[in-house]
């Protein structure tokens, strides 16, 4: 979707103003100041940092997982609260998949999976059975749903991380370097199913979901994400389409570009 067929009384899903993004280890530590970001229902964006740039703690902020140290941050057109429990009722409709998927290493692969049904839905044990059942077909897990994370590799970690984000059926799906550490085999995976959540998938309904991933290389990206960004030195610059990139004289985005 192109901004000009994009009716003008759509309301952005996020939308960002001035914004000021600390460290979440560091919260005196500026990442990102004065950003200004529009993102609206049905993008797929792809926002391009190298490592050690902030690009975890920008998109965590994003996710309202962490608040602005200044500016103004709207979700659905709404302001995020400040507070935790009215803040929650916004990142329910929000998927956050980890860097290395962050399961927790008592439970097993379903059990992870199951955690936001458990603790945010009103299903029985029975429904939620069925639930993540199907996350795990859909995603290739079946044969790893009963072992602990150790005893699975990081890409199907990773893909367990996504299974646990999409199990509440989000709005928006945010992704922390999903690419980052797998192979040929999981990336092309990978590409391919964010490809379909953007289109419309069964496992969320057949809506069209929309997607903000962060890489630190953005090669692979090209012809899945319709939307790219940049972070670099502080700054976070929208960039569009592809075409804007590939005439951007930006040189952490050509960095990023010829990885």
């Amino acid at each position: 979707m192109n901004d000009s067929s994009r009716p003008l009384t759509q309301t952005p899903v996020l939308e960002m103003r001035g914004l000021t993004v600390a460290s979440m280890k560091t919260p005196s530590v500026t990442v990102a100041t004065g950003l200004n970001w529009t993102v609206h229902a049905g993008e797929f964006w792809v926002v391009g940092a190298l490592q050690h740039s902030g690009k975890s703690d920008f998109l965590m902020t994003a996710g309202g997982i962490m608040s602005p140290a200044d500016g103004e941050f709207k979700f659905l057109g709404e302001a995020m609260p400040i507070f935790e429990e009215t803040r929650m009722a916004h990142r329910l409709k929000m998927g956050f998949v980890f860097d290395g998927g962050q399961l927790l290493g008592s439970l097993t692969i379903a059990e992870n999976i199951a955690l936001p049904l458990r603790y945010h839905s009103k299903m029985t044990v029975v429904e939620i059975e069925s639930r993540v059942t199907e996350l795990l077909t859909a995603t290739d897990l079946t044969p790893w749903a009963n072992n602990t994370p150790v005893n699975v590799a990081r890409s199907w970690q990773q893909r367990a991380g996504l299974a646990r984000a999409l199990a509440l059926s989000p709005e928006v799906l945010l992704l922390d370097s999903p690419l980052t550490g797998l192979d040929v085999r999981h990336t092309v995976w990978w590409l391919g199913f964010l490809g379909e959540l953007s289109k419309g998938h069964r496992i969320v309904g057949t809506k069209a979901l929309t997607l903000v991933a962060t890489a630190d290389d953005l090669r692979p990206w090209r012809g899945h994400a319709n939307r790219v960004a940049c972070l670099s030195g502080g700054k976070f610059l929208s960039l569009g389409d592809w075409s804007t990139v590939e005439n951007s004289q930006e040189s952490a985005l050509q960095e990023l570009l010829q990885h």
